[in-house]
C-alpha cells in the first residue's frame, strides 16, 4: 500500500511569521512606511521610555528635537483625547511652534521643577498617576537607574514618556552614557527642498535612530512634521520615499 507523504518543510511565509511574532504592547506608528517599517512592530511603543538628542550643539538642531518629540506626543494626544504633560526646568517653549508640529497648547499642562532630580520625581509620579496621554522631560543628568524606573513605570501605564536629552559640556554625547530607554534618536537640520521662486521650503530633518531594542539603528533625511504632528519623505524623492543618509555612527547600550 502506498501512502503519500506531504513535505513538512514549512513556508517561507510561515518562518517569517514564527521569526517575527505580532507585538504584545501597544504601538504608535508614525505613519510613515520609510520609518515605521524599520522599527519593531511598525511603530514605537507606547508604554515606553524613548529618548532623543539634538545631533549638535546648535540652537536649530536642538530646536528640531525639541519639534521631533513635540509631534510624537501630539499625535498621541490626539489619538487618545488626552493631555500632555510638558516637564523642563527651563522657560524656553514656543506655544506657536509646537502647534504647527500637531501639539495644540491647549492639550499641554507645564510643569517646572527646580532641578533634574525633582524632573524625574515629577514625571515618575505623573506616569503612576496614569493621567496624562503623554509626558515629555527635558533634562542632561540622568542615571541608568532612573531610566529604568522610568521605563518599567510607563510599560505598567502603557504612557509614552520621551525625554529630550541635552548634552553637557563635560560629556556633549549623552548617548555615550547607559539607557534603559526603548530607542534613542539623533535629531538634526538638512536642508530644505531648493524651490522655483525665492523663498524657504519646508524643512527637512535628519532623522536618526541610534538604538532601538530588537533591532537595527537607521538614519533618514525626513520633511519635518506638519500641523497633524506627521513627518514625509522628501517630496523630489517620489511618494513619500525617504533619503538613507548612512550609518549609524553609535549605537550606545
Amino acid at each position: 500500500m502506498s501512502v503519500a507523504l506531504q513535505s513538512c518543510t514549512p513556508s517561507i511565509a510561515h518562518l517569517r511569521t514564527i521569526a517575527a511574532p505580532a507585538a504584545d504592547y501597544r504601538v504608535m506608528p508614525f505613519g510613515v512606511e520609510a520609518i515605521d517599517s524599520r522599527l519593531g512592530a511598525g511603530g514605537l511603543r507606547a508604554g515606553a521610555l524613548h529618548e532623543a538628542t539634538a545631533r549638535s550643539a546648535s540652537m536649530v538642531d536642538d530646536a528640531a528635537t525639541t519639534l521631533f518629540l513635540a509631534s510624537i506626543a501630539g499625535r498621541e494626544a490626539a489619538a487618545t483625547g488626552g493631555q500632555v504633560l510638558w516637564v523642563s526646568c527651563r522657560t524656553d517653549l514656543y506655544a506657536p511652534a509646537l502647534e504647527q508640529v500637531g501639539l495644540l497648547s491647549a492639550n499641554v499642562i507645564y510643569a517646572q521643577p527646580r532641578d533634574d532630580a525633582a524632573l524625574l520625581a515629577v514625571i515618575e509620579d505623573a506616569v503612576r498617576d496614569g493621567t496624562p496621554a503623554a509626558i515629555v522631560a527635558e533634562a542632561s543628568k540622568v542615571t541608568m537607574v532612573a531610566t529604568r524606573r522610568l521605563q518599567l513605570a510607563a510599560a505598567e501605564a502603557d504612557i509614552p514618556v520621551l525625554l529630550l536629552r541635552r548634552g553637557r559640556r563635560a560629556n556633549p554625547d549623552v548617548f555615550g552614557e547607559p539607557s534603559a530607554a526603548w530607542t534613542r534618536w539623533r535629531i538634526g537640520v538638512a536642508p530644505s527642498e531648493r524651490l522655483h521662486v525665492a523663498g524657504v521650503g519646508r524643512a527637512r530633518w535628519s532623522v536618526e535612530c541610534a538604538r532601538q531594542r530588537g533591532g537595527e539603528g537607521f538614519s533618514l533625511i525626513m520633511e519635518g512634521s506638519d500641523e497633524t504632528g506627521r513627518l514625509a519623505g522628501p517630496a523630489e524623492l517620489g511618494r513619500g520615499a525617504a533619503e538613507t543618509v548612512g550609518p549609524v555612527r553609535f549605537a550606545a547600550a
